[in-house]
């Protein structure tokens, strides 16, 4: 426990489940965010598959999957590394004696910290991957999009999402479920 060995092997995971899992379903991401962008033209999931497929074809609804692949990827690795790291780092502060005592408080502060650090590196691949996938003829993908967006909106630009994306998946990814377990 706690060597580097087992730091590798939970941002190993990390990477698997978070980057394997959302580059698996980014049609359903695709269809989800043009309908938040244009609701009259994607009007339901099935509607929205129809249209992608008309409009765009079968190739079409994996449009933005490498920075969705990358971003998710870097995430989980953070998310799930760091979480165990500031378990420890928290528990060691604390002594033995309180560690146990607030074993749920540590864990949260824990999750907490790790998901600041992994939405940090998830943002920039996000905010290229939302602009791909609902903004026809933006580019093609990442290695078009990533330049053309920082040319537009500079590398601030890539992380104007992230108090959102903190307030979003804090609260929902640990937080919650922390307070809720037995």
């Amino acid at each position: 426990m706690y060597s580097p060995a087992f730091y590798a092997a939970c941002t190993a995971g990390g990477i698997t489940s978070c980057g394997l899992t959302h580059m698996t379903v980014t049609p359903l991401d695709l269809v989800k965010c043009n309908m938040q962008i244009d609701p009259a033209k994607y009007k339901s999931i099935s509607s929205g598959f129809g249209v992608l497929l008309k409009e765009q074809g079968a190739k079409g609804f994996f449009r933005g999957w490498v920075p969705t692949l990358i971003g998710y990827s870097g995430q989980g690795a953070c998310k799930f590394g760091f979480y165990e790291f500031f378990k420890k780092y928290y528990s060691d502060i604390a002594g033995p004696e309180n560690a146990a005592k607030y074993k749920t408080l540590i864990y949260l502060a824990g999750s907490a910290s790790a998901e600041v650090i992994a939405d940090v590196a998830l943002c920039p691949m996000e905010a290229v991957k939302v602009r791909v996938q609902t903004q026809p003829g933006f580019a093609k993908g990442l290695s078009d999009g990533f330049p053309k967006f920082v040319k537009a909106q500079g590398y601030a630009g890539l992380y104007k999402g992230i108090v959102p994306l903190w307030g979003r998946q804090i609260p929902c990814e640990y937080l919650l479920p922390t307070l809720l377990s037995p």
